[in-house]
């Protein structure tokens, strides 16, 4: 009895005229003219767990093959396009994605069907709930990112390029198994390189100023701050962006390579190989960079090299894992920096979270208030209240950045290298004009752009 996988392989070479000369559970062998089709090749390999052997033969001795053993084949075109179900469910499942402007998709097995949600502005939501399993859905995106179909037991990650509605669109895809299942979730990656700017960040101009100027230096060490989704990566790229020059060697070394940028020498780190950060960032110190990109600082000895590269001639940009600025002077030394090397290298802090934007459409003013306490912020801020309408749904719209940025002037270094303590740190980068990220937060509150509400949820609030 031939099974609806096999007649679904069938009707697919039937479609680009291939020949099958032998097919098994372990091996498909086809026979073609040319070059087989990457379309076919991917429907194949979607349908296929065994190996897929290609041969070529010449167009007479096909054709004679095709006549000799062409036979009804009943009921392959309806299975042909139950294979392909998946296929266009994960176009319009990513379609959708994009319509939304969501960052992330999750498709999640359940006990009966399959739950997919949406991350947009930073807050999860259900898209659907659907009544079949999440396997093919998973296999069609494991087969787009080149992962390996047939294991289901240990996660897996990859990335990949489609073109939707005429564009082509990034996404990574990282795979987990669960109680019922394989979960995927999808990240669509920002693909537009002409989105990367300083410009587009959002920074007050006088933060931005000091941003340039940290840029601009020969040497030394920039970190960006925050949890994770608070837009650090793309503060990294919009400085690689404004720093990319025909005249500059310009190296990263990512996990993974977020956005491809021309110009930039990107090298994406690969455990299972042995290609781990610390192996990659001392290839690139022989490299004869200019500006070194390190995704993140994950231990003591990537925070030592990284320290280092910024002492002997090179400008390193990377993030931490921490919530303020002056937390993050206080890590650093856990990490084993000693306070004098790290004043020498350091030349600007930036912390950072995003915040929902408010619709401008729907939003509504709310009572003023004037509970804070004076020294941070004198007077009323005028609060306002998300509402909802058919622009946002949700009363929120796009998302803006909130930053505290930590210049390291010669008072800030002196007190490092002499092992001040936090609170003296503290002290000091308010003296010297620093603004917390929630007095930040509360002028944009002021303004109408979100709610305090949000700012409190984002920032955890004045503490």
């Amino acid at each position: 009895m031939i099974s609806a996988s096999q007649r679904a392989v069938e009707a697919i070479c039937e479609r680009y005229q291939a020949a099958i000369v032998e097919f098994s559970h372990q091996r498909l062998h086809i026979a073609l003219s040319g070059t087989p089709p990457h379309e076919m090749m991917t429907e194949l390999r979607f349908l296929t767990p065994g190996v897929i052997d290609v041969e070529c033969w010449p167009q007479a001795r096909l054709e004679q093959y095709l006549h000799r053993n062409q036979g009804p084949q009943e009921g392959a075109e309806r299975t042909d396009e139950a294979g392909a179900g998946a296929i266009d469910r994960v176009n319009q499942l990513l379609n959708m994605a994009l319509q939304k402007r969501a960052s992330d998709v999750h498709i999640e097995p359940q006990e009966h069907g399959l739950r997919i949600r949406i991350r947009v502005d930073g807050v999860l939501q259900q898209a659907m709930v659907l009544s079949e399993g999440s396997a093919p859905l998973i296999a069609r995106l494991k087969i787009l990112a080149s992962l390996d179909i047939a294991e289901r037991r240990v996660p897996q990650d990859g990335q990949f390029s489609l073109v939707l509605a005429d564009k082509t669109e990034s996404f990574r895809l990282s795979t987990l198994p669960t109680r019922c299942g394989e979960k995927a979730v999808i990240r669509l990656l920002q693909s537009d390189e002409q989105a990367i700017s300083l410009e587009k960040l959002g920074m007050p101009a006088t933060l931005l100023k000091h941003y340039r100027s940290a840029l601009s230096k020969p040497q030394g060490l920039i970190l960006v701050t925050g949890p994770t989704g608070s837009g650090k990566t793309f503060t990294l790229y919009s400085g690689l962006s404004w720093l990319n020059a025909p005249s500059r060697n310009l190296c990263s070394v990512e996990d993974p390579v977020e956005i491809p940028l021309a110009g930039v020498n990107q090298t994406q780190i690969h455990t299972r190989s042995g290609l781990s950060f610390n192996l990659v960032l001392r290839a690139l110190l022989r490299q004869d960079p200019d500006v070194i990109m390190l995704g993140e600082i994950r231990d003591a000895e990537t925070a030592e090299i990284a320290v280092k590269a910024a002492q002997t001639g090179h400008l390193v940009l990377s993030t931490l894992h921490t919530n303020s600025t002056t937390e993050t002077l206080v890590r650093m030394g856990q990490m084993g920096v000693p306070g004098y090397m790290l004043a020498s290298a350091l030349k600007l802090i930036v912390a950072q979270r995003l915040v929902r934007k408010l619709c401008s459409h729907c939003r509504e003013p709310a009572e003023a208030l004037a509970h804070f306490p004076s020294d941070i912020w004198p007077g009323t801020v005028q609060n306002w209240r998300a509402v909802g309408c058919e622009r946002c749904f949700s009363g929120y719209y796009g998302r803006l950045a909130l930053f505290e940025m930590l210049p390291v002037f010669p008072s800030l270094q002196n007190a490092l290298a002499q092992n001040a303590s936090p609170e003296a740190l503290a002290k000091l980068a308010l003296q010297q004009g620093m603004e917390p990220l929630f007095v930040g937060g509360l002028h944009c509150v002021n303004r109408g752009e979100t709610t305090l509400e949000e700012l409190t949820r984002v920032t955890g609030g004045p503490g």
